[in-house]
């Protein structure tokens, strides 16, 4: 889909959804996740998506998948990505290149139980949009830089620490 078509299709989802608030809420799909062998993992998705993690050979796994935590830190850089993209397109900015790289530090302390002080997650995740335009200028491209990392869901995931129901069912 070329900038016209995004922007149409974004202003009549804006339109619809105004009219229509009570259709803007809903659960979003869900990713199953199935482990296969030792710590390789297939996640099933809807629409026949799947894909597989596996951990690196340091802590039992093959190593021959991407990890859970790495496709985290894809699935921000993309949607990021996308949101920027999104808001070019409505606001008529032609983006001629558009980079969005994500990377963090953690502690593998956290993640292998070592030291309780340690979180299991990352101590710090930096997000770094390389941008360039054809007809705008740096305001207006930071504009739509900091519009799409604010409204990115996975950037608002992480930054306002959304609660989690943790579900069991031993059997």
């Amino acid at each position: 889909m070329g900038s016209h078509e995004i922007a149409t299709a974004v202003a009549g989802a804006r339109e619809y959804l105004s009219a229509h608030p009570e259709e803007a809420r809903y659960r979003d799909s869900a990713a199953t996740a199935t482990v296969q062998d030792g710590l390789r993992v297939r996640v099933d998705g809807p629409d026949g998506a799947s894909l597989t993690t596996d951990m690196v050979s340091a802590v039992g796994g093959g190593g021959t998948a991407p990890s859970p935590a790495w496709l985290f830190r894809a699935g921000y850089a993309s949607c990021v990505a996308t949101l920027i993209s999104l808001a070019a397109a409505v606001e008529g900015i032609e983006l001629t290149g558009l980079q969005v790289t994500v990377d963090s530090e953690s502690d593998d302390r956290g993640i292998l139980g070592i030291d309780p002080s340690v979180p299991a997650g990352p101590l710090s995740v930096r997000v770094a949009v390389r941008v360039v335009s054809a007809n705008a200028d740096q305001d207006r491209v930071r504009a739509i830089v900091d519009w799409g990392s604010s409204h990115c869901p996975v950037d608002d995931l992480v930054r306002r620490a959304v609660p989690v129901e943790l579900v069991v069912e031993v059997g």
